[in-house]
């Protein structure tokens, strides 16, 4: 079997998007610099650190979108990601104060949790769960 070992998120102002996932989730995000590799706009490239290496999950990369932003009540075209959470009212109050929307508050996924659909300050969709196998 194949695992995802690593994520991209696409993005029309990195910066502010760095800023909105540290918010949010509280990841390490740091600018990659390569030796001689010329910085343009292009090339730029942000390391996305969601957690210790010695829990289960992956990291990521931030990057320039190059090209439009989804349009808002588009339909996915994407692999959308889901966060988890501990408490997915707290984290849905940290999505809005950061800049970004929820679609789709609080729904019961039945003896698995509590799912919200959010999107970032870049238009870029994303799940947020909140493990409870009283749900439903």
């Amino acid at each position: 079997m194949n695992r995802i070992i690593h994520f991209e998120i696409q993005s029309g102002n990195p910066e502010r998007a760095a800023r909105f996932y540290k918010e949010v989730f509280g990841w390490e995000i740091h600018e990659w610099v390569l030796p001689g590799v010329e910085m343009i706009e292009e090339n730029r490239y942000w390391m996305v650190m969601t957690g210790p290496e010695t829990e289960p999950g992956i990291n990521g990369g931030l990057v320039f979108r190059r090209g439009p932003a989804p349009a808002e009540g588009q339909p996915v075209n994407a692999f959308v990601c889901t966060m988890g959470v501990a408490d997915l009212d707290k984290s849905v109050k940290k999505v809005i104060n950061a800049g970004g929307s929820v679609p789709l508050t609080r729904m019961p996924i039945k003896g698995i949790g509590y799912w919200a659909s959010c999107t970032d300050t870049e238009g870029n969709l994303f799940g947020m769960l909140q493990e409870d196998p009283n749900a439903g």
